[in-house]
């Protein structure tokens, strides 16, 4: 038996046992899936490089590139240069670019490889912008996005939620920098969970009212739309608006709360996936999307269900500090081997949210080499003071 000391939230120390049998790494395409399902990929920082952490990016890009590979290998696609990715927070325009180009030169590498990038407005310094502005840093970011030959999911702004005066100025600004879009686009609401910069996002602070005006908005430009992610962490929000979205157009989930059961859908439809989450599962989510096919649905969730309350508990608010997680996660499992971020996003969680998360990890499946996750946690431990 594999067991390690963890400390407990009353402060004492418990001796844990691991009990989890990992999930096997089976290569499958997308074509193995009936539901489109992208993971939104961190990235490897480079922890040998002579810089400041907290002000100048240093990737390692062997192992991020490496990582993509093994997404892909998995028959999901990789979403580039989003939130995951410490997109706008850490990560900045100029590095997110060189991210881009170099993940489509792999994808293009690949017979299989499905992935869509990241659009924003996030080159603005600041948010004193008007709205032509805004466009134009739209438009300047999907100019190179499709110049690279890439397909664009268009992420929120906060530029715009700061200059946005009524629910109008959305629907003028998303048209224009729809117009000139060669593919169709992902659109990404983002919530202020994720974002507090974007809370109103749409032109109200109700989610409700928010939503009739993006959905007037895909309506208004449902050829130029192939679906949309929204990350509201409300399953009920979701599927209201699911039911709600044009012929063709998808609802691609991002509650890191609820995706088993939103997957998997209703007699009225399903959503379809673009998850950080997916990033830390991807074999389960892998072999759980293989089951969907094949209709078994029980098997879907007993593989699925089991990872939901990690998820939860990476995602927990402050929400924006789920990065950590994710990359601990990775860490754990040997796809890099440092615990260390862009930006200093390390120190963003407590030893206690770690040790949690390593016990759900182990309960959820997902730790692929329980032995090495364990050297690996004793390692970390030890220097936050658990001997």
């Amino acid at each position: 038996m594999t067991e390690l000391k963890l400390p407990k939230d009353d402060r004492s120390i418990e001796l844990y046992t691991l009990s989890g049998t990992p999930i096997a790494l089976e290569k499958r395409s997308a074509a193995d899936f009936n539901r489109v399902a992208f993971a939104a990929a961190h990235v490897v920082a480079d922890p040998f490089a002579e810089n400041d952490p907290w002000l100048t990016p240093a990737i390692d890009w062997e192992g991020t590139l490496h990582f993509r590979h093994r997404l892909w290998d998995l028959g999901l696609g990789v979403a580039e240069a989003m939130d995951t990715a410490q997109r706008g927070m850490g990560l900045a325009w100029p590095q997110a670019q060189e991210l881009i180009s170099r993940s489509l030169k792999e994808a293009a590498s690949r017979k299989d490889a499905l992935i869509a990038c990241g659009v924003g407005t996030d080159h603005l310094v600041g948010t004193d912008y008007s709205l032509d502005a805004i466009v134009d840093a739209y438009l300047e970011q999907l100019d190179f996005v499709q110049g690279e030959g890439g397909r664009v999911i268009l992420m929120a702004s906060r530029a715009l939620a700061a200059a946005a005066k009524s629910p109008d100025d959305y629907l003028e600004t998303y048209a224009r920098v729809l117009a000139p879009a060669k593919e169709k686009v992902i659109i990404h609401w983002l919530g202020e969970m994720f974002d507090p910069a974007l809370e109103g996002y749409w032109g109200s602070g109700d989610h409700m009212a928010a939503m009739d005006t993006c959905l007037g908005m895909i309506s208004a430009n449902a050829d130029k739309i192939d679906g949309i992610k929204i990350s509201l962490l409300s399953k009920e929000k979701e599927i209201l608006m699911r039911r709600r979205l044009p012929s063709g157009v998808r609802m691609y989930t991002g509650d890191d709360f609820n995706y088993a059961e939103l997957i998997a859908g209703d007699e009225h439809g399903h959503s379809d996936a673009l998850l950080g989450i997916f990033d830390s599962i991807a074999p389960a989510a892998s072999k759980a999307l293989a089951s969907l096919k094949r209709g078994a649905n029980n098997e879907f969730f007993d593989i699925l269900e089991p990872t939901v309350a990690l998820s939860r508990h990476i995602f927990k608010a402050p929400t924006r500090f789920y990065k950590t997680g994710v990359v601990f996660l990775a860490y754990l499992n040997g796809l890099q081997n440092h615990f260390t971020m862009i930006g200093g996003q390390e120190s963003t969680r407590s030893t206690q949210h770690f040790a949690e998360l390593f016990r759900l990890a182990d309960k959820a499946n997902v730790l692929a080499d329980p032995d090495e996750a364990t050297h690996r946690m004793k390692a970390f431990l030890a220097v936050r003071g658990v001997n």
